[in-house]
């Protein structure tokens, strides 16, 4: 089944301001509260990323993050016609999380904002660029083998940026997506090291998708605009 362009985006923009305001509004709404245990915020994370997936992988394939779609195009499984207008409502639906979450929960954290703990921006970048690389290849094995929104393999995304959320979060703040670190910094004026984040984690996803081309292509994951590929 084919769904109109629009259809596609309108669940990107969904989907991440989805992503972004129930992570995003962890952070804050833990903040005001004095904090909660790292695990906790990685299980956060884990299901801000599952529910979108969810609710949107039959319609858009759920990237919900512009380096996911960088490298699906890099690596050949979509078209490159298909990144402006998935950038775009990804970046919208991020904006857009983010104002809802300053409206509801609050200004607290810097909205979530993506901050170095660390004065030393080797260990920021290494972290960012590791873990993106670990994200691309948790959504390259999902795409690649089989269809299915209920396949236990949709949770390695997730599971990625849970992750990453639990070892890295307390020094880099565990970005993986450039439109979640963008749209809270942009929005409560926390530029602090924002560009070490904008090349590490497209750089990652740019590196994946060059040295991981598909075997096959889940036509519900991915949608139109695909290269056909065979095993």
């Amino acid at each position: 089944m084919t769904v109109p362009p629009w259809t596609r985006w309108a669940s990107e923009l969904a989907g991440t301001a989805l992503l972004v305001g129930l992570g995003t509004g962890t952070i804050v709404g833990a903040a005001a509260r004095g904090g909660i245990p790292q695990w906790a915020m990685a299980l956060a994370w884990t299901a801000a990323v599952l529910v979108p997936i969810l609710l949107f992988i039959r319609v858009s394939g759920a990237h919900l993050n512009p380096a996911v779609t960088l490298a699906l195009a890099t690596s050949g499984r979509i078209a490159w016609a298909e990144v402006p207008p998935y950038v775009g409502s990804q970046f919208a639906g991020a904006f857009l999380g983010s104002a809802l979450v300053e409206l509801f929960v609050g200004r607290g954290a810097h909205l979530g904002a993506t901050l170095p703990s660390t004065t030393n921006l080797l260990v920021v970048f290494v972290g960012e660029l590791a873990f993106t690389a670990l994200l691309i290849v948790a959504v390259f094995w999902l795409s690649d083998r089989g269809e299915g929104r209920w396949r236990l393999r949709v949770l390695l995304p997730p599971m990625a940026v849970g992750v990453s959320t639990l070892l890295i979060g307390p020094l880099t703040g565990s970005s993986l997506n450039p439109a979640r670190s963008v749209a809270p910094a942009v929005l409560s004026g926390a530029y602090t090291d924002l560009g070490v984040y904008l090349i590490a984690v497209p750089l990652a996803a740019l590196l994946v998708g060059l040295a991981w081309g598909p075997r096959s292509v889940d036509r519900l994951d991915r949608g139109p605009g695909r290269t056909k590929t065979n095993r």
